[in-house]
C-alpha cells in the first residue's frame, strides 16, 4: 500500500473547561462573548489528531492539519505540529467568521481540493462549542466520498478502510474505498503531550495562509445571523420544599408522591 496522506479539520475554540461565569451574553450585537478563556483545539479534533499520528506510524505518509478562522490563532495550532502533523495549512479570512456548518464545509471542502490528492480526512465527530455535529459529513457529500461517523477505530489495507462505529449497544466493522472521510469519536484516546524539543521545532516551521480568494470564494459564503441573544430573566415563583417523613424510604415514598400530583413523573 502507497503512503497515505491524511488531512485532519481542526478548529479553535474556547476552552470548555473555563468556568460558565466567563460566557457574557451581548443582547446589543447579539452574541455571547467569552472573556479571559484561552483558546484550545477543539478536544474531539485532538481525539482525531491523535488517530491520524497513529495511522501515520503504522502506515507512513503524511498528516495535514487544516483550519478555517476569521483570524486563526497560530500559537495553539501550531500544537498540531508539535504533536507529528507534518504541514499546518491556516484558512483565514475575515469573511471565514461566523459561519453556519454548512458554508464551514463548503470552505473546508474547498481547501481540500486545493491540496489535491489525500487518502484519508479525519475530523472530530463535533465541535465543544456549537456541538452540531454536522460539518464532517456534509464535507463527505461536497467531496463525493463515503463518510463514516462516529469512529473509535481505523486500519488501512490495499486502498481500503476498516473502522469500528460506535453504535448504542457496542459497535459495527464497517469497510469503504479510500479516499473516506471519518469523524473521529473520543473513545480514540487523548492526543499524546508533545515533548519540549517537539514543541521548539513547530515554533519555527513554515504555515501556509490561505484566503479567500486563493480557494475561489470571493463571494457566495452564507454566515449565521443570530435573531436575539437573551438573558433569561430569573424566576420569582421558586419555592422550596423539605419532604418529611421518620425515615428516608418515607421521604422518598412522599416525594413520589409529590412528584405525581404535580405531574413531574
Amino acid at each position: 500500500m502507497k503512503a497515505p496522506t491524511i488531512i485532519v479539520c481542526i478548529k479553535n475554540i474556547p476552552d470548555p473547561e473555563g468556568p460558565k461565569e466567563a460566557y457574557e451574553i451581548h443582547g446589543d450585537i447579539n452574541k455571547v462573548v467569552v472573556v479571559g478563556i484561552p483558546p484550545v483545539i477543539n478536544p474531539y479534533d485532538e481525539n482525531a489528531l491523535e488517530l491520524a499520528i497513529r495511522l501515520k506510524e503504522r502506515f507512513g505518509g503524511k498528516v495535514i492539519a487544516l483550519n478555517m478562522a476569521g483570524k486563526a490563532v497560530k500559537p495553539v495550532l501550531k500544537k498540531a505540529l508539535s504533536v507529528g502533523a507534518d504541514e499546518l495549512i491556516l484558512l483565514e479570512d475575515p469573511a471565514f467568521k461566523d459561519l453556519g456548518s454548512y458554508s464551514t464545509a463548503e470552505v473546508l471542502s474547498a481547501a481540500i481540493r486545493k491540496i489535491g490528492s489525500f487518502d484519508l480526512i479525519l475530523t472530530g465527530r463535533q465541535a465543544a462549542d456549537w456541538d452540531s455535529g454536522q460539518v464532517g459529513l456534509l464535507m463527505g457529500e461536497m467531496l463525493k466520498i463515503p463518510g463514516i461517523a462516529l469512529v473509535q477505530k481505523a486500519e488501512m489495507e490495499d486502498g481500503m478502510v476498516t473502522v469500528e462505529k460506535l453504535k448504542r449497544n457496542g459497535h459495527e466493522r464497517v469497510r469503504a474505498p479510500m479516499p473516506v472521510l471519518l469523524t473521529v469519536s473520543s473513545e480514540v484516546g487523548d492526543l499524546r503531550f508533545p515533548t519540549l524539543t517537539a514543541i521548539k521545532a513547530a515554533l519555527k516551521k513554515p504555515v501556509e495562509v490561505w484566503n479567500a480568494s486563493d480557494l475561489g470564494l470571493e463571494a457566495g459564503i452564507l454566515k449565521t445571523k443570530a435573531i436575539r441573544a437573551v438573558i433569561p430573566p430569573p424566576s420569582n415563583e421558586r419555592q422550596c420544599l423539605y419532604m418529611e417523613g421518620a425515615t428516608s424510604q418515607e421521604k422518598g415514598e412522599n416525594l413520589a408522591v409529590k412528584l405525581r400530583r404535580d405531574n413531574v413523573i
